[in-house]
């Protein structure tokens, strides 16, 4: 069988790391991926941890901090600390897997909150970005996870496919991500 972490699960271990991370102010991280999904109380648990790190300096002090303690980078993204099976994979600046949004996380109304230690920020991205990132990938667990945002939250759909053209824009197959889009607003009106 294979492990899922829950957001409690998650909120646990960002609570131990906050209690001996190192350095003054915060690091910001951005849940997106099936991690938003499980914060907001809409999937039950997720089998890895995605989170962005807007801020580069943030990103460089928290890659720091895991490898003194005993995480390793297993993917490009990921990391993982030996005998644990959550792979935690850290995304920098405002790309999420191969796609950059237009704008950080950081601003304006780009995320909100989920949690807060006295080192760590834990936001969740704004449902507008969240599905733009995962209806690039475009796989049909990532049509079911925006099918399941959209059952609880109030999404402006104007507004979504406004931006996601616009995104789309600066990607190399965007007649390929278009159509995600197409097939996916024809799957909700």
């Amino acid at each position: 069988m294979e492990y899922r972490v829950t957001a409690e699960e998650l909120k646990r271990t960002l609570a131990s790391w906050d209690a001996v991370l190192p350095g003054r102010g915060k690091i910001h991280l951005i849940a997106c991926g099936g991690t938003a999904l499980s914060l907001l109380g809409y999937k039950e648990s997720t089998k890895d941890v995605d989170l962005l790190v807007p801020n580069e300096k943030e990103y460089e002090r928290l890659q720091k901090f895991l490898s003194r303690a005993g995480y390793e980078r297993r993917t490009g993204y990921g990391w993982m600390r030996h005998g644990e099976v959550i792979i935690y994979d850290l995304y920098p600046g405002k790309r999420v897997y191969q796609i950059e949004l237009l704008t950080s996380p950081l601003e304006g109304n780009g995320h909100r909150k989920a949690w807060e230690g006295k080192k760590l920020y834990l936001g969740v991205l704004n449902s507008v970005d969240w599905i733009i990132t995962k209806l690039f990938r475009g796989s049909g667990q990532d049509v079911e996870d925006c099918l399941t945002l959209m059952r609880h939250e109030d999404v402006d759909l104007r507004t979504l496919e406004g931006r996601y053209r616009e995104t789309a824009g600066y990607d190399t197959s965007e007649q390929r991500v278009i159509k995600n889009l197409e097939h996916f607003l024809a799957k909700i009106t």
